[in-house]
């Protein structure tokens, strides 16, 4: 199992580790504190690159293009037209 700091995946993400200290905090990431410091596991490093999805994001994604389509689902119809 892989392990990586907080600080480097704020550089693999080209954000501020600020920002995934917060975002730690308020549980989008999971990690785990070993003293002073965080470790995150390579489940946790794929989806915050966006390269695994869970079922919670699956759902999410499957219930906003449902939406899509019953709100929008004529005009999509018109466009594909073109």
């Amino acid at each position: 199992m892989q392990y990586i700091t907080i600080p480097q995946l704020a550089k693999m993400m080209g954000v501020n580790r600020v920002t995934i200290y917060r975002k730690v905090k308020t549980g989008q990431i999971k990690a785990t504190k070993i003293g002073h410091s965080y470790i995150i596991e390579d489940d946790e490093i794929k989806k915050a690159l966006g390269q695994k999805l869970t079922q919670r994001d699956k759902k999410l994604i499957d219930k906003a293009v449902k939406k899509v389509v019953r709100e929008y689902g004529q005009v999509l119809k018109l466009l594909g037209r073109e």
